[in-house]
């Protein structure tokens, strides 16, 4: 019997040939108050709620992606995405910095149609997140990112979303501590902190360019 021989999966770092290995992804979600309310919720600081995505569902910066099946409704959701460099269990807000690697550009992908059934029907969001390629991540920059600055993805150069780091509903020392009180959290572990208003569909063929202040530009393209 072959025992099959599996590769971790992994992030560039900027500025080195290193890679981040991928242990695990959390997302936080509804974490801008315009969000939130575009997706029909209220934005005032209830406790954040996560899902997953697989680590494999990453994604380099400049990968032409195949289209994804089961759905005509791809939407995009650019995000800061956090890379822990150690990990633990009920951390405290003011030790979680402490935790972080490094950060950087991510895009949440997401099948809308599925997601929206399996709200209706009560279901879990799994096929609607956690597909494959679900997770393009740009280069990340070591250390702790800045708690203000431009957030923004275009659609074939034109802005689709607009918004600042600073207008989070939960900090990142907020939602990694949060976070640990659910899973222990540990090195290789990225959070995807949430995305701002103006989520939208993705056609066939579309580049799709997403940027943060201080970090390298993260562009994938869906083939036609």
């Amino acid at each position: 019997m072959h025992i099959p021989t599996i590769i971790a999966p992994s992030v560039a770092i900027a500025g080195t040939s290193d890679r981040f290995p991928v242990r695990r992804i959390f997302c936080v979600g509804q974490n801008y108050a315009d969000h939130a309310r575009e997706m029909g919720s209220d934005p005032d600081r209830q406790e954040p709620f996560f899902f997953s995505k697989p680590a494999d569902a990453v994604v380099a910066n400049g990968s032409t992606l195949p289209f994804p099946p089961k759905t005509e409704d791809l939407h995009h959701e650019v995000e800061l995405v956090i890379a822990l460099g150690t990990g633990g269990k009920d951390i405290a807000v003011e030790d979680a910095a402490a935790t972080i690697f490094g950060a950087g550009v991510g895009i949440d992908l997401t099948r809308r149609d599925l997601q929206a059934a399996a709200k209706k029907a009560g279901r879990p969001w799994d096929m609607a997140k956690g597909f494959d390629r679900s997770a393009p991540v740009g280069a990340l920059t070591p250390g702790v990112p800045a708690t203000k600055g431009s957030i923004a993805l275009a659609i074939d150069s034109e802005t689709r979303q607009s918004g600042d780091l600073s207008m989070m509903i939960w900090s990142v020392p907020e939602i990694i501590a949060t976070l640990s009180t659910f899973v222990e959290l540990a090195p290789g572990d990225l959070i995807f902190t949430g995305t701002p208003a103006g989520v939208g569909q993705i056609q066939r063929g579309q580049t799709i360019r997403a940027t943060i202040d201080g970090f390298e530009t993260l562009e994938v393209t869906f083939a036609a």
